[in-house]
């Protein structure tokens, strides 16, 4: 009869322990380098007169005190040191596995909440105005710092050309990256527009200084090329003339885009106001408010005050349509750094795209300025 065995863990915690004993017994290998294991004198007493659950009875031979290792199999040796005997946890290994542990369990509900908080903010995004950010806007927020810091290095190291007096033929690559790169800023965009041109137009993904220059969801560029100009001089008479031309046809554009945004924005005004004022039991509040469940009785008493979805629907469309302008007003920004580029030199061009990368890196300045160093007034 077989006593007291858990197998196969149990006969295998037998074995380990065996060849441990039987490892501490062997002679140094300069004496006698080839001498073999003695199975047969001692052997491993398989089927014991008592349980081997509890600590085994020590040997003279060998000292019967390792502790198992967890996970030791036939199929799978036990890891070794370089003195052959089996490797155990010590207590600072651990400790150290056990905070990793924690650490990994920790993560893991950090996620969880995370996940949460995207699946409430997708189905709650279509309340921008409420201010909750859609998906596709925080991600353009997400993508536009990434181009802020990959647009610093590239500006940077056009910055250190320009100091070091590069030759035009170093120069061209990095003027040519830093336009490309304008590009990529343009396609991040372009991805958003469809989906969220409130956001754009708002400007709530720029500084605050610099929204207050924002001009259709980005800079003017009429207003860009007389900050370039300034920076390189002298031009000829010829760039002179092509850059007041350039400057003209951007105002023409910006007058015409205005032009169009303005009167969308009226018909937009009139179909809301198009019909009276819900009735006061249309507008009461929830007893806690919040600016979705708010945003959400808005909607419903705008499309209970016309009676249908038409009216509604309507305005949607028109908002929709503030999507053409900002494709154009991005068309014209682009064709206006194009139009620069091909005016200029080489040398002139690198200091054109340095004194731009300058230009709004002052306006975020400023604004981290005002908010940290201006003196409040004190209360009462």
């Amino acid at each position: 009869m077989v006593w007291g065995y858990d197998m196969p863990s149990d006969l295998d915690q037998a074995l380990l322990l065996y060849f441990d004993g039987q490892e501490q017994d062997k002679p140094s290998t300069q004496e006698e380098p080839h001498k073999p294991l003695n199975f047969v004198k001692e052997t491993l007493n398989i089927f014991p007169s008592q349980p081997m659950d509890g600590e085994p009875t020590p040997t003279p031979k060998a000292s019967m005190s390792a502790p198992p290792i967890a996970g030791f199999s036939r199929r799978s040796p036990a890891p070794a040191a370089a003195d052959g005997r089996p490797l155990t946890l010590g207590k600072t290994s651990k400790a150290a596995f056990k905070a990793y542990i924690q650490q990994l369990e920790t993560g893991r509900i950090r996620l969880a909440h995370l996940e949460q908080e995207i699946q409430f903010t997708r189905a709650q995004g279509a309340f921008c105005g409420a201010g909750i950010l859609s998906p596709d806007a925080a991600l353009f927020n997400l993508e536009y710092e990434r181009w802020q810091e990959a647009h610093h290095q590239v500006i940077s190291r056009l910055r250190a050309a320009v100091e070091e007096h590069r030759p035009d033929g170093e120069l061209q690559p990095h003027v040519d990256e830093a336009m490309s790169h304008y590009g990529v800023l343009m396609a991040h965009k372009a991805r958003l527009v469809g989906a969220d041109p409130l956001h754009l137009l708002s400007g709530l993904w720029k500084g605050a200084v610099e929204q207050c220059f924002l001009w259709i969801g980005g800079f003017r560029p009429s207003e860009l090329i007389k900050v370039v100009v300034r920076h390189v001089e002298p031009l000829t008479e010829q760039q002179l003339a092509a850059v007041y031309s350039a400057q003209q046809a951007a105002r023409q554009e910006e007058d015409a885009l205005d032009g169009g945004l303005q009167a969308l924005l009226r018909s937009l005004s009139d179909v809301v106001s198009s019909s009276d004022a819900p009735s006061s039991s249309q507008q009461t509040p929830p007893v806690m408010y919040h600016p979705a469940a708010a945003a959400a009785m808005a909607a419903a008493s705008f499309m209970g005050q016309y009676g249908s979805y038409s009216n509604l629907q309507l305005a949607m469309d028109k908002l929709a349509n503030l999507a053409i302008f900002l494709r154009q007003a991005d068309e014209e920004r682009m064709r206006t750094l194009h139009a620069l580029r091909r005016m200029l030199t080489v040398r002139q061009a690198a200091r054109c795209f340095v004194a731009v990368d300058d230009y709004f890196g002052r306006l975020r300045a400023l604004a981290l300025f005002w908010t940290t160093t201006r003196p409040h007034p004190a209360a009462g």
